[in-house]
């Protein structure tokens, strides 16, 4: 039987992804490449819609997918590539770009964020079309089901409306994908400002938890990490957000239920609960670092890896492509 189709990817914008990069998006990953035909790229192609220092951004595309493989995504089973080392994402974007209405890409919340916190001067041609890319990304695969994080469910609400308009004015190309959001429970916040989402691109780094710090360093930011004077360790999000949040990573990374760890950590003070979490995060962490560093350490072979798998990318990506230019009336290249 046939496995469904789905595609992810992440941006290459730090030198070490973030552990709710890790929970919300490789631990799904790796658990659904079982299952589906999975194709996960480096999309650095996105990464540029802002500016990048060329040498670090080039360095952080290996660093990103050797974390990838490190962190169980096998590029044997699935298909781990980086998005520029396949022509057609920026072909395909292209012709979708003429299909978008420029009301409605306007109306994206991601590009109205980022361009009020930019500035106009900053705000880029590219970070306006960047959802027409993410839909091209999407649709050259024929993919079935997209998971993403509920910020980008927008963004996958227009890759379907594209995919229906496409098909309606040019005849069945596109498989309209279904959106598969992570679920919430699983959203991980900043250790140092629990009510906001952690992020790669947060002003401070001293509440983000990256995956490749030295086990010494994450330490230090879990027994740092903002809980509260109550006293009690117990999952109340609105109440208790900073140990919601230590309970929800221990929760994920152990394999236990928040319920066990209240148990456990019942009449315990935060410091206890904390110890516990810095083992659990270090026990997890500490082999993806060293498998990272083995992986860099031989460039070339994780080069050829790469290189074997935009390859294959590029063979289903290019046959999706001929149809679009075939039905749009372009002619195809002899």
């Amino acid at each position: 039987m046939t496995k469904p189709r789905l595609y992810s990817g992440m941006q290459p914008s730090a030198e070490s992804l973030q552990i709710g990069n890790y929970i919300g998006a490789l631990l799904n990953w790796k658990e659904l490449q079982k299952s589906h035909d999975a194709f996960f790229s480096i999309v650095d192609l996105h990464a540029i819609t802002v500016a990048q220092d060329p040498a670090l951004l080039a360095l952080n595309t290996r660093r990103t997918a050797a974390q990838y493989i490190a962190a169980g995504i096998d590029p044997s089973a699935s298909t781990l590539y980086v998005q520029s080392h396949v022509a057609a994402h920026a072909q395909l974007a292209w012709v979708l770009n003429t299909i978008t209405g420029f009301g409605e890409a306007s109306r994206m919340t991601q590009f109205k964020d980022k361009s009020t916190r930019f500035g106009a001067d900053a705000t880029t041609l590219g970070l306006f079309a960047y959802p027409t890319l993410m839909a091209a990304d999407i649709l050259l695969y024929q993919t079935s089901i997209v998971p993403v994080g509920e910020d980008q469910r927008q963004h996958v609400e227009l890759t379907r409306d594209l995919a229906a308009r496409f098909n309606s004015r040019f005849g069945d190309t596109f498989t309209v994908p279904e959106v598969a959001i992570v679920k919430e429970t699983a959203k991980i916040y900043d250790l140092q400002n629990p009510t906001s989402k952690m992020s790669k691109s947060a002003e401070s780094h001293a509440g983000v938890i990256w995956v490749l710090d030295e086990a010494s360093v994450t330490k230090k930011k879990i027994m740092r990490a903002v809980t509260d004077a109550d006293g009690g360790v117990v999952f109340d999000r609105e109440n208790k957000p900073g140990v919601a949040n230590l309970l929800t990573i221990y929760s994920v990374l152990a394999n236990r239920t928040v319920q066990s760890l209240e148990d456990e950590y019942a009449g315990r003070g935060y410091g206890d609960l904390k110890k516990g979490l810095v083992e659990v995060v270090t026990g997890t962490f500490d082999p993806i670092r060293a498998r990272v560093t083995e992986l860099l350490d031989d460039p070339a072979e994780l080069d050829r890896l790469l290189a074997v798998n935009a390859a294959h990318a590029a063979e289903v990506a290019n046959a999706t492509l001929a149809t679009v230019f075939e039905r749009v009336g372009l002619l195809l290249p002899r």
